[in-house]
């Protein structure tokens, strides 16, 4: 029994929707901190470079992929390279996807449980104080209780999992439809705010005045790492979405249109956080800390600070939420395409999953603190299994997704998929498919090489 297809209600849905999916931790939270630890201006400029050479290229590639073979990522690109004489074998790289997209959520919720916990607490017990000490203690306490983390963990994964239970334009595109302009309308706040408070003039410097000296081949390829998988390509996630889209929706507007909000909001959260910083003459390169260590400790600090936190821990659990829920899509389209479960049944189970699977990350934060199971390793001696589940899907899993698509869109398939999908002119398919065969593989193989080279 195959269930039968779901679409997006429109334009609008779908465009959401995909923001929703970009638009998650790695835009407000890792964004601000990868800056700050690596120079600002340059850490920028090659962001922006990536997104344009491999991130965009990459997008188009699955959107067409997904909306021309009309299912889950497995399923799309049997189809259509059974369509085009192609082996089915590339099938895997659906599985591949799904696998990856499990195994993120797994350690994903874990810290969209933290957004949770540090809107419920600060909500009941204020801030930590301005005692630097005082707010790092509060950080380690949280860290320390594996009962408090899989609780909030627990609680997250459950919130995912009963919007995807929803089906897709009255669960994933009601929800986005509601998460999204409540994220930026507290984002636009926030940095108001946070401009309010002093430190713009150096924000402005901090993020746009090229400094030639922190210009370093490891900036660019950390920046291109940042753009490439932040915005979710390699997984299987925007064949996912695509797949939902009817004839009428304008794939290409649509990839660009995500990309530019997710960049425009991860700048915005850049003017939420960095005036803080500076104002403060706190540290802009502390780090993953500087969200749940270094804010807190500027908050407590200004007026109405104890608001201005829990509006921002509500904002972080937003975009947390909206790309956990496209993670789970891509697990759940499966069982529904493949094997006709229902929507509770096929988002049910792939979240027990990724609750088990997240049980490895909270324990590396305490009880398995200590325990390096690679350590015989020297690159990776003192990694713990909640870095190793990290490392495994960000260098390796990611980017042979991404890689293999690239490669099935450039060389497999052919140009006439990219025109007819992406309303492309022959020459613009032509291109395309340039990029897709040569810039991208090489973006993605120097962004994955780069922890081994440099």
């Amino acid at each position: 029994m195959v269930a039968p297809k779901e679409t997006w209600s429109g334009h609008l849905g779908f465009i959401l929707a995909t923001i929703g999916s970009a638009v998650g931790l790695g835009s407000i939270w890792k964004f601000p901190y990868e800056v700050g630890s690596n120079g600002g201006s340059a850490f920028v400029l090659f962001y922006l470079a990536g997104l344009a050479l491999v991130v965009v290229p990459l997008m188009f590639a699955e959107f067409a992929i997904g909306r021309r073979g009309g299912g889950d990522a497995a399923t799309s690109i049997a189809a259509v390279t059974a369509g085009h004489g192609a082996p089915v074998r590339w099938a895997w790289l659906g599985v591949l996807g799904i696998a990856a997209g499990l195994l993120i959520l797994s350690f994903y919720s874990v810290i969209g449980g933290w957004t949770i916990a540090y809107a419920v607490e600060t909500a009941l017990d204020g801030l930590a104080g301005t005692e630097p000490r005082a707010v790092q203690a509060r950080f380690d306490a949280l860290l320390a209780s594996p009962l408090r983390l899989t609780g909030y963990h627990a609680l997250f994964v459950g919130i995912a999992a009963a919007i995807v239970a929803r089906g897709v334009s009255g669960g994933i595109e009601a929800a986005c439809k509601a998460l999204m302009p409540a994220l930026v309308v507290l984002l636009v706040g926030l940095a108001a705010y946070a401009v309010a408070g002093g430190g713009l003039t150096a924000t402005l410097s901090f993020l746009f005045h090229l400094d030639l000296e922190s210009v370093t081949a490891r900036t660019a390829l950390e920046a291109l790492g940042l753009g490439f998988f932040s915005i979710g390509v390699g997984m299987g996630l925007m064949i996912t979405y695509a797949a939902y889209a009817g004839a009428e929706i304008d794939l290409r507007r649509a990839a660009i249109a995500a990309v530019v909000a997710d960049t425009a909001i991860s700048f915005l959260a850049g003017f939420a956080v960095f005036p803080l910083v500076f104002a403060n003459a706190l540290d802009p390169a502390s780090g993953p800390g500087l969200v749940f260590v270094t804010l807190p400790l500027a908050f407590a600090r200004m007026p109405f600070g104890v608001l201005a936190a829990i509006a921002f821990f509500i904002l972080l659990f937003f975009a947390a939420l909206a790309s956990a829920i496209s993670m789970l899509e891509v697990a759940a389209a499966l069982l529904t395409h493949r094997f006709g479960w229902s929507r509770p049944r096929a988002s049910a189970v792939p979240a027990a999953a990724a609750f088990a699977g997240g049980f490895a990350t909270v324990l590396s934060f305490n009880l398995w603190a200590d325990w390096h199971p690679l350590g015989f390793v020297p690159a990776l001696a003192q990694a713990t299994v909640f870095d190793l589940v990290d490392q495994l899907t960000s260098n390796v899993l990611l980017p042979a997704g991404g890689l293999g698509i690239a490669v099935l869109a450039g060389w497999v398939l052919p140009g006439s998929l990219l025109a007819d999908e992406l309303r492309l002119r022959p020459a613009r398919a032509a291109l395309l498919r340039w990029i897709l065969r040569w810039v991208v593989p090489a973006g993605i193989l120097a962004a994955a090489l780069a922890p081994v080279l440099l």
